[in-house]
């Protein structure tokens, strides 16, 4: 029951109903944003273990009881497993030895049959020399992977659990080259991880959602599911997104008949994914975009091959100078402490500075801003991107953290990274 301090008793009516107001409100508000992080809005993912699993595997056997049939049925398992992995000939005794579990993903069990789809996971460090995998494979930068589905126009990540989520939490991701990271969705990540956030391209925001989970980069594998009536067929039209630009990447369909075989369906389509972005990565397509973690700039080997480049022509120049230069003599100055061209030039540094032109006027903009700068003596665009961010070229006449502090003062928002800039407003 709601009591009313001694104090508010004798105030005046509207005082008081204006107190028990803002009571009610201050309750409604808490009760509203413990609702909104509260219940069942994830699915933990599975640890993950360099097992090697084979998923899918059909067996349809009989026995002269139940028991039997199923040893019968598992045992058939475990050779159609073997064979998919196309591993060599070997007794069913020594190949029981290389098993370390069987998954039951479906089965039906009669008086003397037996009929199921089952999964078998071989133990890497017995069963991968025979396969002629024992060596280890690199592997990608952690990647934050956000599924998401749509379904009925409708997207949802973590907000409520979907079988989507949950196909991604539950699948054997050890063996793969991709090192995704995966969230659970609980507390507060399904306020901060929603299909809202795919859209955006703010580096910043994207940089404290990384760092927040130690990710490097962002998959996001899309589910469209479209069911012809309720509990009947459903397609899936599934894409594979990367990247905090949110760039297209490959897609494809897949077709379940009824509700019953939806999670088979998932389940492919997430070893479907695996496959593409393994691939991408395998291509040199899926690596960590450089102009995120701008703390610590990353820059692509286009970039580092410019700047070692213009370095050396620089100093080939400088000892093409000092050639030709003869021995200076002891000459009286009026400004002892004045710095001609030619030495300001010989001084100076060239620093890669990349910058945010969300728009064509930002674009045209910021390199005059620069080179207005005080001790900038060049700036050329190296790479366009409007609408995202480009990279400037930039010649000085001093440190790093002087041109930081100059660009700063010009209003400019910068980070810091190794000799290279990345600047927004």
């Amino acid at each position: 029951m709601l009591s009313i301090p001694s104090r508010l008793r004798d105030a005046p009516a509207p005082a008081l109903v204006g107190a028990v107001l803002a009571v009610l409100a201050t309750m409604l508000a808490v009760t509203a944003l413990v609702a909104q992080v509260g219940g069942n809005r994830g699915i933990a993912p599975v640890a993950s273990s360099t097992d090697i699993d084979v998923r899918g595997i059909e067996v349809n056997v009989t026995g002269d009881n139940a028991e039997d049939a199923r040893q019968n049925g598992w045992r058939e398992a475990q050779r159609l497993a073997w064979e998919k992995l196309d591993g060599p000939d070997i007794p069913d005794s020594r190949l029981e030895s290389l098993v370390s579990a069987i998954v039951v993903e479906q089965e039906n069990i009669g008086p003397r049959r037996y009929v199921a789809t089952l999964g078998v996971i071989f133990d890497r460090q017995r069963a991968g020399a025979l396969l002629g995998a024992s060596g280890s494979r690199s592997r990608s930068a952690p990647m934050l992977t956000l599924p998401t589905m749509i379904s009925g126009g409708t997207q949802t990540m973590f907000e409520v659990r979907n079988p989507w989520q949950q196909a991604w939490a539950e699948y054997q991701f050890g063996s793969s080259t991709i090192d995704y990271v995966r969230p659970s969705g609980s507390g507060g990540e399904s306020l901060l991880l929603t299909y809202g956030q795919t859209g955006r391209r703010s580096r910043a925001w994207w940089n404290n959602i990384l760092d927040q989970f130690g990710a490097a980069d962002v998959l996001v594998p899309i589910a469209n599911l479209r069911w012809e009536w309720p509990g009947g067929p459903v397609e899936g039209r599934f894409t594979a997104r990367y990247g905090p630009d949110n760039r297209f990447l490959e897609s494809f369909t897949m077709r379940a008949e009824s509700a019953e075989q939806l999670p088979a369906m998932l389940r492919r389509a997430v070893a479907r994914f695996d496959a593409i972005f393994s691939e991408a990565l395998e291509s040199g397509t899926l690596s960590p975009d450089p102009t995120l973690t701008l703390d610590n700039v990353e820059l692509s080997p286009q970039i580092r091959a410019l700047l070692d480049e213009a370095r050396r022509a620089e100093a080939e120049e400088s000892r093409a100078e000092e050639r030709d230069v003869p021995e200076p003599t002891a000459q009286p100055t009026s400004e002892p402490n004045a710095l001609d061209p030619d030495t300001l030039v010989a001084a100076s540094a060239i620093y890669v500075v990349q910058v945010a032109t969300p728009t064509s006027e930002s674009y045209d903009t910021a390199i005059s801003l620069i080179r207005g700068t005080p001790g900038v003596l060049g700036a050329t665009y190296t790479s366009t991107a409007v609408g995202g961010n480009s990279i400037i070229r930039v010649t000085y006449s001093g440190e790093l953290s002087a041109l930081a502090a100059a660009l700063r003062s010009r209003g400019w928002a910068v980070n810091e990274g190794s000799n290279a800039l990345g600047i927004s407003r």
